[in-house]
């Protein structure tokens, strides 16, 4: 291949291959708390971080069939906390044990993500807009089997309003592109 076709290869490739955003490195600031289960009680540790909620929580779950986590969520949602879930549409629909209808039913903002092939992200954001927020994030899924079976992991993460602010910049951008339950036959069958 002479040069010039090389470059003009080159050319083509560059020009049809997607932008990636570079995104600056967060300082580190706050606490860690860090789970591993089977052996660490990673449920309860969820239960507890959003009983501390006064604001709001916005979630987005692959699957979220934990009755103790979904009380938690109803609990805060009782106290005045605004709750809002973004999850998984097709797990949603697989799922016997899901207790998205349930939360959806009691009040709660749920969305489902249809976008992709798996909705894969487990993350918590508690007062995320705060100067005290908290991400959860992790492995684990809101589930039994993430407790009781499961090799899995889980970081609760404090006082890093930066970081905060960037897990809830990208479930605003999940947010966007998901579709209200309920809507259009989009009920998770």
């Amino acid at each position: 291949m002479t040069l010039r076709r090389w470059i003009f290869a080159l050319m083509l490739c560059c020009a049809t291959a997607p932008v990636f955003a570079v995104t600056p490195a967060l300082p580190a600031a706050g606490t860690i708390e860090t789970y591993f289960t089977p052996w660490d009680d990673a449920e309860g540790a969820i239960i507890r971080t959003l009983g501390e909620a006064q604001q709001s929580i916005h979630v987005q779950a692959f699957l979220l069939t934990s009755r103790p986590i979904a009380a938690a969520l109803l609990a805060a949602r009782t106290r005045g906390v605004a709750v809002a879930i973004l999850a998984d549409q097709e797990m949603l629909r697989k799922g016997d044990n899901s207790q998205l209808p349930k939360l959806a039913a009691a009040g709660i903002s749920l969305w489902l993500e249809t976008r992709y092939a798996s909705a894969h992200n487990k993350v918590m954001l508690i007062d995320a807009a705060e100067a005290g927020a908290i991400v959860i994030t992790g492995s684990y899924n809101f589930t039994w089997s993430a407790q009781a079976r499961n090799s899995e992991n889980l970081l609760i993460l404090r006082q890093n309003p930066a970081l905060a602010q960037r897990y809830l910049a990208n479930w605003q951008r999940h947010r966007e592109g998901a579709q209200p339950y309920g809507a259009g036959g989009i009920d998770g069958r």
